[in-house]
């Protein structure tokens, strides 16, 4: 037996709405923290990208609460929506965190739980929802709190690596 609140929207909107409260609040805190540290950041290629990928880390469980959010959608449609944002988010997180451009000192598993990893888990379980909504199979929707988990935990931590660390 299929369970409804994997597949429609309906029963998401207390998620939604907390989901784009803390992203919305902390994509302000974000930008406080830039510029304060806006001129070291601009001074390297690496840190603005860091701090591009955070923003994107944020702003997309934003996007995804929105439309999770948008009243009388469909199933086809609200899939549709995530399984086209999981496969751009993916791309431009791949884009913002290339291996070969990592910080000489980051490790490849810092750079991999830090930066791969949950870019990783936010594009391919927004694509998991999308998909699974469309064909009313893998869990649908369920996928959505692993992603904006991920994506929120590693935006925090990547903020305070741009507000702290780069000032040792």
């Amino acid at each position: 037996m299929r369970r409804v609140s994997a597949y429609q929207s309906d029963g998401w909107s207390d998620f939604g709405v907390a989901t784009a409260g803390a992203g919305a609040a902390l994509a302000g805190l974000l930008f406080v923290s830039l510029s304060i540290n806006l001129q070291r950041i601009l001074a390297g290629n690496r840190l603005t990208a860091r701090a591009a990928h955070t923003l994107v880390l944020l702003g997309v469980p934003l996007v995804t609460a929105l439309l999770l959010l948008i009243p009388g959608q469909d199933a086809a449609a609200l899939g549709s929506e995530l399984l086209a944002t999981g496969a751009v988010t993916g791309g431009w997180l791949f884009w913002l965190n290339r291996p070969w451009l990592r910080a000489p000192e980051q490790s490849l598993v810092a750079w991999f739980l830090g930066a791969a990893a949950p870019s990783a888990l936010l594009s391919l379980s927004l694509a998991l929802a999308g998909f699974g909504t469309l064909t009313g199979t893998l869990g649908g929707l369920y996928w959505l709190p692993v992603g904006v988990i991920a994506g929120l935990v590693a935006a925090m931590l990547n903020a305070w690596v741009l507000l702290v660390e780069i000032l040792r």
